[in-house]
């Protein structure tokens, strides 16, 4: 609605009552930091000391048509700690103004923005509306760290001046969350979606089924969830999404500009559906559950019709509920699979996935099935030769680049890091960092890459807390790794970035750990 500045004025000198300062004359304090300190860096950035602007209660929000939704999420973000009213309305009225603007810059493309800070307004511009939320994300890393806080907090809140243009050099920067081997309650999948948000991740891939959980309620096979998902590692207490719950979640993430990519993983990875339903074996028995560790011990039947019928049923009430392009559909580690099975059962699920009008994508094992160019295989090695990623490249293929050795997050940091594990490496935030995914894989050069992702499995983690432990500060280098130019990337210049986003985390209620790589602030 379409406040009068009588009606602005007015809250202005409510809240000036109240003890808020109002005046937009004073001097704005020195900013934490400056337009070159966001993470991700920027395209470029040129820091104007004196052009920092002041939020008072007088300042308002204007949204072009097409912009209001970030505008209310912007809202949302300065209100808690400013306690200002912050109104969207759809022109300035000659009162101090956050602008979002949509626009037709061929330099931004369609995640890209420019921001330009004076002391007489901010200006954000992109071509649509993901542009401008993840111009939004830089924008909230110019203020003080206190606007995280969700109290009213009693100071200035200036915004460091400057301009930046900015757009992503890969497509997809992604976040992995294993809720299968523990179960994750959607507030807590939630809570991980507006941390990832901040670093200009753009998708959420869930892994919803393996050998411990099922977590996806299936209403042609019902049991998956109720049964299959009473399980965890260890024994641990399972749970599971129902279908209302999982587009609650997908919804939520699509408000963050965030698309939900749901994996069920297959054929091996399948224990939880197999001692659910003794169908699904080929001796119609089935198997024990299994709460414990390992993996590559579990197969579906690939001989039996009736397997189809589980993954076409899956399939298709996942679709359905799934807005986003792509259905991933694991085939990691089936060593159980002999390989002329393995490449036999995806010959026949690539094609149900396109049925049902999905994209597949899947472990880069996938790659050996000679999936269609639409198809994009997720590489979880350690880099070097892989001919038939490299095969599947140059057919076409785009390459998701989730190196265990650097982007797994559920690796320990050092030897003494009580979760995780170390199978792949010890990765330490440098480490997770000086990668780069133009030159890990053999003939995947960069017009070949997807994007990267940053894969989090919990077999050693039960709480939000462990969650945001393994993830900060390791997942906005890899965010970094993702959008911002190759020519940026240096680690001397990062970890003092990287540094000045810890009062951030703190007034966020993130748990991070404190590399000693790091002077943090």
């Amino acid at each position: 609605m379409r406040l009068s500045r009588a009606v602005l004025t007015a809250a202005v000198v409510s809240l000036t009552a109240a003890g808020l300062p109002a005046s937009a004359t004073a001097a704005p304090a020195a900013p934490e930091r400056s337009v070159t300190d966001v993470v991700p860096a920027p395209v470029s950035a040129k820091a104007d000391p004196r052009g920092a602007f002041k939020l008072t209660p007088a300042t308002v929000i204007t949204a072009d048509r097409g912009a209001g939704q970030v505008a209310d999420y912007l809202r949302g973000l300065l209100r808690p700690a400013t306690g200002y009213p912050l109104p969207v309305v759809p022109q300035a009225a000659g009162l101090p103004a956050i602008a979002l603007e949509l626009g037709h810059d061929p330099r931004t493309g369609t995640e890209g923005y420019r921001l330009k800070v004076t002391r007489d307004g901010v200006t954000l511009t992109a071509n649509t509306a993901d542009g401008l939320f993840e111009g939004v994300q830089s924008l909230r890393q110019l203020l003080p760290s206190a606007i995280e806080a969700k109290r009213v907090q009693h100071r200035t809140w200036t915004v460091a001046g400057g301009t930046i243009l900015d757009y992503p050099r890969f497509a997809e920067r992604g976040a992995m969350l294993d809720v299968a081997r523990h179960f994750f309650k959607p507030d807590q999948v939630k809570r991980y979606v507006d941390q990832i948000a901040q670093y200009k991740v753009n998708t959420l891939h869930l892994h919803l089924a393996d050998d411990q959980g099922w977590r996806i309620e299936i209403k042609s096979w019902p049991k998956l969830a109720t049964v299959g998902g009473k399980t965890a590692v260890d024994g641990d207490p399972g749970g599971y999404y129902t279908q209302a719950q999982y587009q609650d979640i997908v919804a939520y993430a699509a408000s963050r500009h965030i698309t939900v990519i749901p994996e069920i993983d297959m054929p091996g990875h399948t224990n939880a559906a197999q001692s659910t339903y003794a169908e699904l074996n080929c001796d119609g028995k089935a198997v024990p559950v299994r709460t414990d560790t390992e993996v590559g011990y579990s197969s579906l039947c690939i001989s039996s019709p009736i397997t189809y019928k589980f993954v076409e049923d899956v399939v298709r009430e996942l679709a359905a509920i799934t807005p986003g392009p792509y259905l991933h559909i694991g085939g990691d580690e089936a060593h159980s699979t002999p390989p002329a099975d393995y490449l036999a059962f995806e010959k026949k699920v690539q094609p149900i996935v396109a049925k049902y009008g999905k994209k597949v994508t899947g472990w880069h094992e996938i790659a050996k099935s000679d999936p269609p160019a639409s198809a994009v295989p997720q590489y979880w090695d350690f880099g070097g030769d892989n001919p038939s990623v490299a095969a599947a490249a140059a057919r076409g293929s785009k390459i998701l680049m989730s190196p265990a050795n650097f982007a797994y997050l559920d690796m320990k940091y050092t030897e003494q890091t009580p979760l995780g594990q170390d199978w792949a490496a010890l990765i330490e935030v440098e480490d997770g960092y000086d990668w780069d995914p133009a030159s890990l894989v053999t003939g995947v050069g960069e017009s070949q890459i997807a994007g990267v992702e940053a894969p989090l499995w919990t077999e050693t983690i039960r709480t939000s807390a462990d969650i945001e432990y393994m993830a900060f500060p390791r997942l906005p280098g890899i965010a970094e790794i993702g959008w911002s130019p190759k020519a940026t990337h240096n680690w001397d210049a990062y970890r003092v970035r990287l540094a000045k986003q810890s009062p951030r985390w703190v007034a966020q209620g993130i748990n991070f750990y404190r590399s000693p790589q790091v002077d943090w602030k």
